[in-house]
């Protein structure tokens, strides 16, 4: 099963009954596994963002606070 970014959602739709949404981690924008990887608490999942980041060849370029 593909990694996931987020644990699963089920939600009631009247008419069709339980949906269950997936937030695999291939189907998040890039936008957001960054800053995930900046602001975010879990040090798991940070490297899973990594990991997909150089799966997608986006290189990570590190920098202090204080080169800004």
């Amino acid at each position: 099963m593909p990694t996931k970014f987020k644990p699963s959602q089920t939600t009631f739709v009247k008419g069709q009954g339980k949906v269950t949404q997936n937030h695999f981690i291939k189907n998040t924008s890039k936008e957001e596994l960054i800053d995930y990887i900046n602001k975010g608490q879990k040090a798991k999942i940070k490297q899973k963002c990594m990991n997909e980041l150089a799966r997608r060849g986006i290189i990570i370029e590190w920098k202090t606070p204080s080169e800004d």
